[in-house]
């Protein structure tokens, strides 16, 4: 990746209201803020998100469906990922005490891994995009918006 380059960094809950919940108070600001990205090309997720996107939706879906999903979720949503989209690429990993560091501020592991692997991965000017950015802003390098609070700042 061009540590040069901005990135917006989106997180797994905005796949998942896309994904699941067309009723939800956010779908049409998701919807708009997805959109925006998708034309932009400057969106990125991580593995971890993919496969927390998968995990997710696993209990309603067969193995091919869960399998359709890993490689299909990149190409719907026009974004690449971090650091590898191959199944048999290794995991990302974190020292213990990257980790530990993280959780110290008040993460779950799920956060933590996500937070250690933005925080080496992306350049300093990236965003990081997520309905939980409150729970991500003392963890991150990067500034963490909302999908909402990064489209008003669109116009």
């Amino acid at each position: 990746m061009d540590k040069k380059k901005r990135v917006i960094f989106i997180d797994t809950n905005v796949f998942i209201v896309d994904l699941r919940y067309k009723n939800d108070a956010n779908f049409s600001a998701n919807r708009t803020f997805l959109n925006f990205m998708a034309k932009s090309g400057d969106g990125i997720t991580s593995i971890i998100n993919v496969l927390e996107v998968c995990g997710i939706l696993s209990f309603n879906l067969n193995d091919q469906q869960l399998q359709e999903l890993f490689y299909y979720l990149p190409v719907k949503y026009s974004v690449d990922v971090l650091p590898s989209h191959n199944l048999s690429a290794p995991f990302p990993a974190s020292t213990v005490n990257d980790l530990m560091e993280i959780l110290k501020k008040k993460a779950s592991l799920g956060d933590a891994s996500i937070a250690s692997l933005v925080n080496r991965s992306l350049p300093e000017r990236s965003l990081f995009i997520s309905w939980d950015a409150r729970h991500f802003k003392d963890l991150l390098t990067s500034e963490a918006l909302t999908p909402r609070e990064f489209m008003a700042r669109q116009r």
